[in-house]
């Protein structure tokens, strides 16, 4: 047998270049691609459907949240909306007061906001003079805090506020930094059409003024 025939296996022919390089290519770096790829789509399903994170860029939320506190975020709690429809599909629970919820801005669906949920479709929400008062009654705000920098301590539209009924479909976010959150006292209703998911813990948290993790805070259950 001839060298050069002892080697047909190993070197093909001009027709079989591009076929035997494929092979030897789907056979080491084609599972590494197809890996990838897999991880990738699995990726962006659970960011889609399941869990997403976000980071929290402002003080409206302290001291529930911090600036720097990265979160997880359910998408799926509240069911999906569906383009063109009123209605969300696939739904566990509904928003419930005190929830904390990532939503679309209504002025600017491209921005995101966090705030809590103070009151659901029918409720009549009111603040008298800071104290927050649903249906009539008031609630026991333990999460709210007020850090007032004004002169008089008191801000109409925002310390004094109603009360007003909330539609049905809609929900009445507010900051638990009472005193700086841009939330619907100045802008309104939000439509459940606009939530995103339900926060449910911080997993990471960084403080930016001493250039350390918040170790205490990893892994704590928002409520």
């Amino acid at each position: 047998m001839s060298k050069d025939n002892d080697q047909t296996e190993t070197i093909p022919g001009k027709g079989g270049l591009f076929a035997w390089w494929k092979t030897k290519r789907h056979s080491k770096v084609g599972e590494y691609v197809e890996a990838i790829v897999l991880a990738l789509v699995l990726a962006l399903f659970i960011r889609t459907f399941v869990v997403q994170a976000f980071k929290i860029p402002s003080p409206s939320m302290v001291p529930t949240l911090l600036v720097g506190d990265h979160i997880l975020v359910s998408k799926f709690i509240y069911g999906y909306d569906i383009p063109f429809m009123d209605s969300r599909v696939l739904v566990f629970e509904k928003p419930h007061r005190g929830d904390i919820i990532v939503f679309k801005y209504p002025k600017n669906p491209r921005i995101d906001f966090i705030k809590r949920c103070v009151a659901v479709g029918g409720d009549t929400v009111e603040m008298r003079k800071k104290k927050l008062f649903v249906n009539g009654k008031m609630v026991p705000d333990v999460h709210a805090r007020y850090f007032d920098s004004s002169p008089s301590g008191f801000m109409e539209g925002r310390d004094n506020f109603g009360p007003v009924t909330v539609p049905e479909g809609k929900l009445f976010m507010m900051g638990d930094n009472r005193d700086n959150s841009n939330d619907s006292r100045f802008w309104g209703f939000v439509p459940l059409k606009n939530v995103r998911g339900k926060a449910f813990m911080i997993y990471w948290s960084w403080d930016k003024s001493r250039s350390l993790p918040r170790i205490g805070r990893m892994g704590e259950l928002l409520k």
